[in-house]
């Protein structure tokens, strides 16, 4: 599983860097260095949505009373010893907006009509296309979504600074944090991003997110801070690491000794109908 991954990551880069070689329009010194992994900033929030706001309720998204209530009983069950309403947990895609929370490192690679953002958890790509296309009639519909952005060149000096992207066509099940802040059914979510350098540090990146959904009674704006480790690539491999089992619609633990355990106190065992029943020792 590890050198698969490793792999699969080699590969990519092989064939972005002949893509490079082979754009001649693509001068580099127009384009800003997003070079090195991005890893969101710290502090206890930074893996909630709004890193600016506590966790949980604390977060204060702008839900529709239904969809607060899904938000309420998440928190409950992972309060009981639950995973809530995350899917993330068994090892799923977070979908967007929530791969961008950079809680694994994120690489950048810029090319004239392709923006890719590599991503080290289940080394998934977003392709933002920088080329002027239009929306397609029918979106393709994935977790990361599809992306069109616009370079822009905020200061006037002739180099682009800034990227302004929107997403459309994200599909499947996936929530803002681990905390279960769901999104609508009905999969018609935009979300629009302003991506940028700090103007006094080159080594940290603001990405100001704005999300739109029909379980909001408001778009939701936060922005993410990310900081570059230029040396920093380290492996993420969620199966490897994963002790959750999930049987049916419960989730269980594999103990230290790799036997099932109980997440909640009093939890039930899991329906067993198809073993043969245990033998019990005679003495």
């Amino acid at each position: 599983m590890l050198y698969r991954s490793a792999m699969s990551m080699l590969a990519l880069a092989g064939v972005l860097a002949m893509s490079v070689a082979g754009a001649k329009a693509f001068e580099d010194k127009s384009y800003p260095d997003w070079s090195g992994s991005w890893l969101a900033g710290g502090g206890a929030a930074r893996g909630s949505f709004d890193p600016s706001k506590p966790k949980g309720l604390g977060q204060q998204a702008p839900l529709k009373p239904e969809f607060q209530r899904i938000l309420e009983a998440s928190i409950a069950d992972i309060a009981a010893g639950g995973q809530g309403n995350d899917p993330g947990y068994h090892c799923g895609s977070h979908g967007m907006p929530r791969v961008m929370l950079a809680l694994e490192p994120i690489f950048f690679v810029t090319l004239p009509d392709t923006t890719y953002i590599i991503f080290e958890r289940l080394s998934q790509v977003r392709r933002i296309f920088t080329d002027g296309r239009a929306w397609p009639a029918q979106l393709p519909g994935t977790s990361v979504g599809y992306s069109i952005g616009q370079w822009i060149d905020s200061d006037g000096n002739g180099r682009y600074d800034t990227l302004e992207v929107e997403t459309r066509g994200i599909n499947g099940i996936h929530v803002y944090d681990s905390n279960g802040a769901p999104f609508h059914p009905d999969n018609s979510t935009v979300v629009r991003e302003r991506i940028g350098l700090d103007k006094a540090d080159p080594n940290i990146m603001h990405n100001e997110i704005t999300t739109m959904d029909d379980a909001l009674t408001r778009p939701w704006t936060v922005t993410r801070t990310y900081r570059r480790h230029s040396d920093a690539w380290s492996e993420y491999v969620c199966a490897a690491t994963n002790q959750h089992v999930a049987i049916g619609h419960d989730d269980y633990l594999l103990s230290a000794d790799g036997a099932l355990m109980p997440v909640k106190k009093g939890q039930k065992p899991p329906d067993l109908r198809y073993f043969d029943e245990p033998q019990r020792s005679i003495r």
